[in-house]
């Protein structure tokens, strides 16, 4: 399997990050994201370090556009060694006034968006028996906050799904973990997106037998 790595919810922060770290490893970047402006942003700078990258828009909470995303993706770059979802869906209202299609639709960027992603790279990393899904997590699972409380569901519901997951795959020589951000992501603090995506290249290189599920960031 080539080294690709699909990162969905492409951003400045630590997709940005953990895009060049993987880059610096000699991996070919491809990417998802909602807009395509802030999409092509992101892959200029990769491209102009000379990485090889691809890019498809999608909205992660649709099944149908993810899947065709990522279809995309691995036209242009050929099946993916590493998945990245990090990618959420957050309404920010009172517990009173956020309606169950706000709710739904939150959940299905936050948790669905990553099964989907999940089942699209998992046939060719059997076929091998090696490759690494690691879902971005967050201290609302926590700690809810109630007029975000379908992030923190969501993100309470991506730490179990990649505890699941990670049981499931284990004897199949993929590694499924997650990386649980306590904080807000800002430079030079100590939810450095730089110092976080360390954790995921570490993640990825953990040899079998030695899998963690979880890494996570506190201030």
């Amino acid at each position: 399997m080539d080294k690709v790595i699909f990162i969905v919810g492409m951003g400045p922060g630590v997709s940005a990050a953990v895009a060049r770290r993987f880059a610096r490893e000699g991996y070919a970047i491809g990417a998802v994201a909602r807009s395509a402006d802030k999409l092509e942003e992101q892959l200029a700078a990769l491209r102009a370090s000379g990485v090889r990258v691809a890019g498809a828009t999608a909205d992660a909470g649709d099944i149908g556009s993810l899947r065709a995303a990522l279809v995309r993706l691995r036209a242009a770059l050929g099946d993916a060694g590493v998945l990245v979802y990090n990618a959420a869906g957050v309404t920010y209202r009172p517990l009173a006034e956020l309606s169950p299609e706000a709710f739904a639709a939150d959940l299905a960027v936050s948790v669905v968006g990553a099964f989907t992603a999940a089942q699209q790279v998992l046939p060719a990393m059997r076929a091998q028996r090696s490759g690494t899904i690691l879902l971005t997590g967050g201290g609302f699972a926590f700690e809810p906050m109630p007029v975000m409380a379908s992030l923190g569901v969501g993100k309470a519901a991506i730490r179990n799904l990649a505890f699941s997951l990670h049981a499931d795959l284990l004897e199949s020589g993929i590694h499924a973990a997650t990386v649980t951000i306590c904080g807000t992501v800002a430079p030079g603090s100590a939810f450095d997106p730089d110092r976080i995506a360390e954790a995921y290249w570490r993640l990825h290189a953990q040899p079998a037998g030695a899998f963690e599920r979880e890494v996570q960031f506190r201030g």
